[in-house]
């Protein structure tokens, strides 16, 4: 919206043209998303289904009663924060009516907690075909893994059968992830800032792309204000969801951050930066889903001694405190995600 603003009255009156910037947009939607957020949640939270425990989850009695599906709240203001600062002729725009799929989805499922595991398999699996869809377009791509000079252009299908996989696996992951104050939210703003900035400064720039023998992306500044708009909401949320939380996101606001995650990755053409940019989250959460379907469906049983998701097993069996995963799988993220991402563009 602002952006039109500019193309219509822009040159009639200088300091539009700050519309016109792709950086200034996603700075500044970034800092509204963050606030709007924060004076909300506390606001509205009260309206919220309430926390009624998880079984088998370590500390769940501690979360019973405080306000849950946060997500309902700023996963909202994000959509309405994207309708005014990406470009009305955005493909990214494309994708929010997933978004705001998964969020629904999500907080049925917090407010009810009727839906099986194989029935959010496959919502979440409709959400993640609807998305890569409208992300390749049906059209043949090109992608770029580390190691490899050239790119490989994938016919249709193929191309929109392993988007699918990236973001379905983004959305179990980071789902799965949420159980600790703050790891969530923050390993999943973590990523999203990591990809926003490849997409920006690297992908969506022509000359560096070319430089790197990457492919380019031309709506890579679009999607970028995508990622940063959703880190400024986090961020608001952030503030209260510190340990000691006062509320939570619930499957309404993990779920459409999932789903969120996967887009970024599968525009960025290259489905192997899900492991290099959200290796802790797979870590926390995807390999607790690798267990039980390897048990449930082939009836082996690996990582028998170590509880999952991850979170757990460090607080269980390790004796850390919440805060102390959080820094620690913080500190883990950020160090594995910035050597892997570096190699990933180097090693062409």
């Amino acid at each position: 919206m602002l952006n039109w603003i500019y193309e219509v009255a822009g040159h009639a009156w200088g300091p539009l043209r700050l519309f016109d910037s792709f950086f200034f947009l996603a700075a500044t939607g970034f800092a509204v998303s963050a606030l709007a957020t924060w004076v909300a949640l506390p606001k509205l939270w009260a309206r919220l289904p309430t926390d009624r425990g998880r079984a088998f989850a370590v500390d769940a009695d501690k979360s019973l009663g405080k306000p849950i599906s946060a997500g309902l709240i700023f996963v909202t203001i994000f959509c309405i924060a994207a309708a005014l600062f990406v470009p009305l002729a955005a493909r990214p725009l494309l994708t929010l009516p997933f978004i705001l799929a998964a969020m629904v989805v999500g907080y049925l499922d917090d407010r009810r907690g009727g839906f099986t595991e194989y029935q959010l398999a496959v919502m979440d699996l409709v959400i993640a075909l609807g998305a890569a869809m409208v992300i390749y377009g049906l059209k043949p791509t090109a992608i770029w893994l580390p190691g490899w000079r050239d790119a490989v252009v994938l016919a249709p299908w193929l191309a929109t059968l392993i988007a699918t996989g990236v973001i379905w696996l983004a959305i179990n992951a980071t789902n799965c992830s949420d159980g600790v104050d703050g790891v969530s939210g923050s390993l999943s703003a973590t990523a999203m800032m990591l990809l926003g900035g490849l997409l920006y400064a690297v992908l969506g720039n022509e000359q560096v792309a070319r430089h790197l023998h990457i492919p380019f992306v031309r709506e890579g500044a679009n999607w970028a204000i995508m990622a940063f708009l959703m880190v400024g909401c986090l961020a608001g949320y952030l503030w209260y969801n510190a340990p000691p939380s006062q509320v939570l996101m619930g499957d309404a606001g993990s779920r459409p951050i999932g789903l969120m995650i996967g887009m970024l990755v599968v525009a960025t053409n290259n489905p192997l930066f899900l492991a290099l940019v959200a290796s802790m989250l797979l870590l926390n959460g995807a390999t607790g889903l690798v267990k039980v379907a390897l048990m449930r469906f082939l009836g082996l049983k690996v990582l028998g001694g170590v509880r999952f998701p991850l979170h757990d097993h460090c607080r269980k069996e390790l004796g850390w405190s919440n805060s102390q995963v959080l820094v620690r799988f913080m500190l883990v993220h950020l160090g594995v995600s910035a050597l892997l991402v570096i190699l990933a563009l180097k090693l062409r």
